[in-house]
């Protein structure tokens, strides 16, 4: 017995040496507060009650902005190369630019898709085939992810299709999945999470024949507004010092940005407002709210809309996940704030001026999904465990090899997949765990079928220590694809996996 204690006071050593030398001096503990976790609140869905509470760890607090309110920067349309009835053409560039966030202050050396932080807005319809030329103007090799789409591994930009500096790569795919909100970023081995900080994401909207018949605000900068949400931290020269704030659990920067605007606001002119939500942050989980004990309406999450519209109170976004709500003003009143919020901070501020009605109500139904039936015949199974923390960061007790393939698995076979975030007596951590090339259906947590606002179509999710998640889905294209935590160190740091799609 004294040799097991002895040798466990000795591991408890040698986590805490390693957490104060990976957390640059600061003490990490999967146990202390964040800001900004709380529990995912649908209040009027019966079936919240699936989702568990969101535990505590190692935060940096998020401080108020230093300049006045700036009007909410809108990423431009990018506008094609081409198109024809059933073509579209797009050349994306990765580029290095200097950006001003503190209106006159001195500009920060970033990273952006076609100019300089962030990227634009592509436009892309059901059954159109999209042709896109990639180019890195960057000094170092990047990937061109195209999170969420149902795209062949060729063209996915995971790690083993890197773009080398000066050089151009061109995809093609067909467009087969419905309305969503998706986005891209880069995924290198080793500098995805710097890229990313540094400003290297962009929005890619899903148009289909029925979410234009659906009566929801749809007019880009008026009523229908993105919301890239990411959290950054400027040094004393006024510049995104990566190496600096980084952390091997949790890269956290002190300024809260949307679309890589300081304490922004939008002018809100029309009764609904429908914000499409991204969390671009490396690692910072966020539940937002609105102030006046105002509820949103979800519509859709990462991959699709729902059935019918959910009201909820909180909104629980973890790293690469997406959520459409719509805010309703109709009973406040003009010259008020309304404030979308989290942990306490104001994300973005709806100034409320003389307003028209834009749509007279919501739709009742937003989509004709079925119920989800589980098959039982021509099934493959796998089990998926994501372990520890900070170098020691594991899917079933392996670091992501390059060389190996972990999972072999056959187009259109039904795949039936359990995600598991093992609860262990220490190293217990959030893992956001992402898919690519496929979107993914919720069977139940742990145990539980899916609260309403969870039933759509997924390529994140967030999981607790402990809990366990059942998907179903069908792998359309071949290639190779990657799975992996989408806390994006965690990642690099080898919380990341192959499967093979033949």
């Amino acid at each position: 017995m004294k040799t097991k204690r002895v040798v466990l006071f000795i591991f408890l050593i040698v986590l805490v040496v390693l957490g104060l030398k990976q957390t640059n001096g600061v003490a990490l503990a999967a146990g202390m507060m964040s800001g900004d976790h709380s529990m995912m609140n649908d209040d009027d869905d019966s079936d919240s009650n699936s989702h568990s509470k969101m535990m505590k760890e190692h935060n940096v607090d998020l401080k108020d902005a230093d300049v006045p309110m700036q009007e909410l920067n809108l990423p431009k349309v990018l506008k094609p190369d081409k198109q024809t009835k059933h073509d579209v053409y797009y050349t994306v560039i990765a580029q290095k630019g200097k950006t001003d966030f503190h209106d006159g202050g001195k500009l920060t050396k970033t990273l952006g898709y076609n100019g300089s932080y962030l990227g634009p807005v592509l436009n892309l319809k059901r059954g159109q085939t999209v042709h896109i030329k990639e180019v890195n103007h960057l000094d170092e090799k990047t990937t061109f992810h195209w999170h969420g789409a149902i795209i062949s591994g060729k063209a996915d930009g995971g790690p083993h299709e890197p773009v080398k500096p000066g050089k151009t790569k061109k995809i093609s795919f067909k467009v087969r999945q419905p309305a969503a909100t998706l986005w891209f970023h880069p995924h290198p081995s080793g500098t995805t999470g710097k890229q990313v900080y540094k400003g290297l994401a962009g929005l890619i909207y899903i148009h289909d024949r029925k979410s234009k018949c659906l009566s929801l605000p749809d007019n880009y900068g008026v009523d229908d507004f993105p919301v890239v949400v990411q959290d950054r931290t400027f040094d004393k020269n006024n510049q995104l010092n990566y190496k600096k704030d980084y952390n091997a659990d949790r890269t956290l920067g002190k300024n809260l940005m949307v679309n890589g605007t300081l304490n922004p606001y939008i002018n809100v002119t029309t009764r609904y407002v429908r914000l499409r939500l991204l969390n671009g942050s490396n690692t910072r989980n966020y539940n937002f709210y609105l102030n006046h004990h105002q509820k949103m309406i979800k519509i859709a999450g990462d991959g699709s809309f729902l059935a019918k519209p959910v009201k909820i109170k909180k909104l629980q976004l973890s790293p690469g996940e997406r959520a459409e709500v719509i805010v309703d003003t109709h009973k406040l009143n003009v010259g008020s704030n309304l404030q979308l919020k989290t942990g306490g901070m104001k994300a973005l501020t709806m100034k409320l001026n003389q307003q028209r009605d834009n749509l007279t109500s919501l739709p009742d139904k937003l989509s004709d999904r079925k119920a989800l039936k589980v098959p039982k015949k021509n099934v493959n199974h796998e089990k998926l465990v994501l372990s520890g923390m900070s170098n020691m960061v594991r899917i079933n007790g392996k670091k992501y090899n390059p060389d190996r393939i972990d999972i072999h698995a056959k187009r259109n076979q039904q795949q039936i997949w359990t995600i598991e975030n093992k609860k262990e007596m220490m190293m217990n951590m959030i893992h956001p765990f992402h898919l690519h090339g496929v979107q993914f259906r919720i069977i139940s947590i742990n145990g539980k079928k899916p609260s309403k606002s969870q039933r759509g179509f997924l390529d994140t999710i967030t999981l607790n220590p402990g809990d366990k998640y059942k998907i179903s889905f069908r792998f359309e294209e071949k290639g190779l694809y990657m799975y992996h935590c989408h806390n994006l160190e965690h990642e690099e740091n080898g919380m990341m996996g192959q499967v093979l799609v033949e």
